[in-house]
């Protein structure tokens, strides 16, 4: 494909977006099925394109002064991926372009809106709604922080100490790029590709295969290390979904004691078998909800409960940028509803002096500090415990928070809490 057949198909791709209310996943195999004629580098160059424009949705029509999605991908074109004016109109006058472009295109490609004249929502590109919520979260930092989720993302390993060390995964993934991540000695990195490149195809490599390491975000395993040591330990990861933190709190264990994997939707908790038995886990308990009390004799009885709850997913919008604009203010109240319950119900299986362990992938006190505090308020037999990880990336409480821009990860938070003796 040529370059104005490209972005044209990224324009399509956006409006079936909008306009269908599509996952942009979804919306991007729809135009791949459609469009044979386009090659695999093609596919990345436009869902590169797409994806760019997602996370810089407000900003870049601002500065072009016209909220089309042709707009904001001439834009993208222009000021993300440094192409001249003169290049995006030859790309658009291509007989397979999206139409030459206009009077007022070249006037804004060439003199752009300056974005220190937007509100903080524009130029940090999050949702106007949630103003209230940044402002909460990250003061006077919520610009930067919100221009921060709207770069793109690297792709983050964690070793598999079950099967191999840091040493050799680096040596095998060379080629690709790896290098340590830093925070904890077992999480590598595969630094974020160019906007119209495929990222590392890490999954595809033998190593992989062989379980010596997991796709992981560093933000997650450093949520996963603030359960510490749990060699020989009693563990249930009560949102196990896809099995990704149950596989880190198994490696930690080293096959000693046992881990309880347990999700409410069975659907979620299907690849953790083939996951585990890869990852070369022996210790792991699976209990689905297709059977009857799935958690039965598990009462009171865990050293440590690990809650990765229901969330909006706002820590993931470098990744996921298409959600940061699904979300809504409904949409939240009921992740704080589902959080209440999963929250409760969990506490339940924490034994006598045992702890339990609160994460979520959002970056909204909402979800976070203030369903510790309500919590803790009406469960008296709980009380917070301060973490000892991670002391540049700790609130004042002494819980865990994560972004972008401080730790280089997803958005996350974490909080210990104890059961009392």
């Amino acid at each position: 494909m040529r370059d104005g057949g490209r972005i044209a198909a990224a324009i399509q791709v956006l409006d079936d977006i909008e306009l269908r209310h599509k996952p942009v996943r979804q919306a991007l195999k729809t135009w791949s099925d459609g469009a044979r004629y386009a090659g695999s580098k093609d596919r990345a160059w436009v869902s590169g394109l797409v994806l760019d424009v997602l996370r810089r949705n407000r900003s870049l029509a601002f500065q072009m002064g016209d909220e089309s999605n042709r707009a904001r991908c001439l834009g993208a074109l222009r000021w993300l991926w440094d192409w001249e004016t003169d290049r995006i109109g030859e790309a658009c006058n291509d007989p397979h372009g999206p139409s030459p472009l206009s009077g007022a295109e070249v006037e804004a490609l060439t003199t752009p809106v300056s974005l220190a004249a937007a509100r903080a929502d524009i130029q940090g590109d999050y949702p106007d709604w949630i103003e209230a919520s940044m402002v909460r979260a990250y003061g006077e930092d919520r610009v930067a922080e919100g221009q921060a989720f709207a770069q793109r993302a690297p792709v983050d390993l964690r070793v598999n100490r079950l099967k191999s060390d840091a040493y050799d995964v680096l040596k095998a993934l060379g080629s690709m790029g790896a290098e340590p991540a830093g925070m904890l000695p077992d999480a590598l990195r595969v630094p974020a590709p160019a906007a119209a490149e495929r990222a590392a195809a890490v999954e595809i490599h033998p190593a992989f295969a062989m379980g010596w390491f997991e796709v992981q975000d560093l933000g997650s395993q450093m949520a996963a290390a603030c359960a510490g040591d749990l060699t020989g330990q009693q563990v249930l990861d009560y949102c196990a979904g896809g099995g990704g933190k149950t596989l880190a709190l198994a490696a930690t264990m080293a096959n000693t004691g046992r881990i309880y994997a347990y999700d409410s939707d069975a659907r979620r908790m299907t690849d953790i078998i083939p996951r585990a038995t890869r990852a070369g886990v022996t210790n792991l308990d699976l209990r689905t909800p297709l059977n009857k009390d799935p958690l039965n004799g598990l009462e009171a009885a865990m050293d440590l409960v690990f809650v990765d709850a229901p969330c909006t997913g706002s820590g993931t919008w470098r990744r996921h940028p298409d959600a940061k604009w699904r979300l809504s203010p409904d949409a939240l109240q009921r992740r704080l509803n589902e959080q209440r319950k999963v929250l409760d119900q969990a506490s339940l299986f924490v034994r006598p002096g045992g702890r339990m362990i609160y994460v979520t992938c959002s970056i909204l006190a909402e979800e976070n500090e203030d369903q510790v505090a309500a919590f803790l308020e009406r469960n008296a037999a709980f009380r917070g415990r301060k973490l000892d990880l991670f002391p540049d990336h700790l609130t004042p409480q002494g819980y865990l928070r994560l972004s972008p821009r401080t730790a280089g990860t997803d958005g996350f938070f974490a909080a210990l809490l104890e059961r009392k003796p």
